[in-house]
């Protein structure tokens, strides 16, 4: 009956510390010291200028005409086939 007591007891609580312990140290606030960059920043610096917008389409014609009908396709050729008669 002992030993099943401090089985129980002792032996049972080392996972459920282990799991404390794994949670406190994946909430824990993280050290500015032991980050790349020395005093705690993130090391990359930011652009000095924002980057320039994306280049517009042209416009179609003086007005800005609709857009131009869409090039022929070429069609598969469907066959049918023959009744061979003997």
């Amino acid at each position: 009956m002992t030993l099943t007591f401090i089985y129980l007891i002792v032996i049972l609580k080392i996972p459920v510390f282990a799991l404390l312990y794994i949670v406190w140290w994946a909430a824990k606030e993280p050290d500015p010291a032991d980050e790349p960059g020395g005093e705690g920043g993130s090391g990359v610096r930011p652009h000095p200028h924002p980057r320039a917008p994306l280049p517009r389409h042209p416009r179609r014609g003086p007005h800005g005409d609709r857009r131009p009908a869409a090039p022929p396709r070429m069609r598969a050729v469907v066959v049918k086939a023959r009744r061979v008669e003997r």
